[in-house]
């Protein structure tokens, strides 16, 4: 699968269920495939996504690699407490606003995830929220929040999160910002 002007790499993953074309800030393109998928089928969908890669591409030359250092395990060990702290005190704060039931606050070190949800009631938050800037932290936690209601990205999701963040557009672009 030889893209002319694509730094392209391939995974074939066990635990992929579907294709999937990721573009790092870096210019890297990265194609997961499900394991015993025809490269055939990788091949055409990597054609028919190479305006969208192009235009990510081209996105990224004119941003900043990253507003954050990337940092180490070291820092990651010395911050996590930190921002457990950190995290439940702003899920407890923005949580009065909603009533919603989750089960824990965990902190990882993730390369591209600022936070997330489980279907199982669990909210995961980076460490680096240390980092961020008051409003955009707000911002991301009652993101993660409202995924407790609805576990997608649908108008009614972006409803639940305007009432607490009415200016989450903007918010949303400076947090993309950070990786």
């Amino acid at each position: 699968m030889d893209q002319p002007g694509i730094n392209l790499s391939i995974i074939r993953s066990r635990r992929a269920r579907r294709l999937r074309i990721s573009v790092s800030r870096g210019g890297a393109v990265e194609m997961t495939l499900p394991f015993g998928m025809p490269a055939a089928a990788a091949e055409k969908f990597l054609k028919a996504k190479r305006a969208w890669i192009e235009k990510s591409l081209a996105y990224f030359a004119n941003q900043p690699l990253s507003m954050l250092p990337r940092g180490s395990r070291r820092e990651y060990l010395s911050l996590k407490n930190k921002a457990q702290l950190l995290a439940e005190e702003k899920a407890a704060y923005w949580n009065r606003h909603y009533g919603f039931a989750f089960r824990q606050i965990s902190i990882k070190n993730q390369k591209s995830r600022w936070g997330s949800c489980s279907r199982k009631g669990n909210l995961n938050f980076n460490y680096r929220i240390v980092h961020l800037p008051k409003e955009v932290l707000d911002y991301l936690v009652i993101h993660e929040l409202c995924h407790l209601r609805e576990f997608n990205h649908s108008p009614q999701f972006w409803q639940l999160v305007a009432k607490a963040a009415p200016e989450y557009r903007q918010l949303r672009r400076k947090l993309k910002n950070y990786f």
